[in-house]
């Protein structure tokens, strides 16, 4: 099983930006601790980021044959990017949602995710734990479809 574990805009300064919200995991860090957890899951991890949408469309309409599901933090692209929630649901895939912090408890625009009706379902407001509990959820979720 294998699933692309897919980074937004800015994530690339995890570590720097916004502690507060953010913590201070690098984005390097996560990816290292959500390899350990692919592994004792049983499934393999493909990384990307991007700050640039459409780099993130390409991606995934060209990993989507070779893929089992999408775990994605959008980033800033959460609120407005139309056309990655199209892709993302035109993957066909399983995607699990997830955020560092919670986008609900936070500014007013913040609140609004154009990718939730594209995706199983949402982690958000458990800092990096986010990427291991969405992980989780989504390999039980294939798991249970093939059944």
């Amino acid at each position: 099983m294998r699933i692309l574990v897919i980074n937004g805009p800015n994530l690339n300064m995890l570590g720097k930006r916004d502690p507060e919200h953010y913590g201070t995991q690098t984005l390097d860090s996560i990816e290292r601790t959500l390899s350990q957890s692919a592994q004792e899951l049983g499934c393999e991890l493909t990384f990307f980021q991007s700050n640039h949408e459409g780099e993130i469309i390409d991606f995934i309409q060209k990993e989507t044959p070779v893929s089992s599901g999408i775990l994605i933090n959008p980033g800033a692209l959460t609120h407005y990017g139309y056309s990655l929630r199209d892709a993302l649901a035109d993957s066909g895939l399983p995607v699990v949602e997830v955020h560092l912090s919670n986008i609900f408890a936070r500014e007013d625009w913040r609140r609004q995710s154009v990718m939730a009706d594209a995706a199983i379902g949402q982690v958000t407001g458990f800092r990096a734990e986010s990427y291991h509990l969405g992980l989780t959820a989504l390999v039980n979720h294939i798991r249970s479809q093939s059944q």
